[in-house]
């Protein structure tokens, strides 16, 4: 009895043994299994040493920016902080460096003014101002734009302060101060 398993269970490996081996169609897919496999377990092994997270910086204190100024904060400095304007509100999103950063799809929005391109959905150089950019030339449809990706913004990413216009003075934020207090300073100095 032992002698007629051996022979169905021999029968049948040399039946898939010939069956997989037997085609070059089916050699082929078995080396693309073989290779996604080996991609798998490799990429596993890669990415647990870098699973180590860099520490995060700390956070910055609130204060407004000229145009010079964000600039500075590009990705590229000691310290790798990514600033965006948006809308004329600045943002930290050197937590989305992946994205923002040297090399990253929307790399050249960081130390810049952004408000433009996103409104334009332009991932060229041209939508992007060297000089303060008020916008006054967007349509209604561009400038509701605008304020989504200000949303998107504020809902994702730490809010520092705002964008200088040309002559304009940067405010004088205490530590406890929030937005909506910079919002009724500056109410407060209009009806002056």
């Amino acid at each position: 009895m032992s002698d007629s398993s051996n022979e169905v269970g021999g029968g049948f490996f040399s039946k898939l043994a010939a069956e997989l081996f037997g085609s070059p169609l089916n050699l082929a897919l078995l080396g693309i299994c073989g290779f996604l496999i080996y991609k798998i377990i490799s990429s596993r092994r890669t990415s647990e040493p870098s699973a180590a997270k860099e520490p995060e910086l700390p956070p910055l204190k609130k204060q407004d920016f000229t145009l010079e100024q964000l600039r500075e904060y590009d990705g590229k400095g000691k310290e790798g902080r990514i600033l965006i304007a948006v809308n004329g509100k600045v943002f930290d999103v050197t937590k989305g460096k992946r994205f923002y950063g040297p090399g990253g799809p929307y790399g050249l929005f960081s130390g810049r003014d952004a408000s433009r391109a996103l409104a334009t959905f332009s991932l060229s150089e041209d939508s992007l101002r060297d000089e303060y950019d008020d916008l006054s030339d967007l349509n209604s449809m561009q400038m509701e734009s605008v304020r989504e990706w200000e949303m998107q913004f504020t809902e994702k990413y730490v809010y520092i302060g705002k964008l200088l216009k040309p002559g304009e003075q940067p405010a004088d934020y205490t530590d406890t101060e929030d937005e909506g207090s910079d919002e009724r300073r500056q109410a407060d100095k209009k009806s002056n």
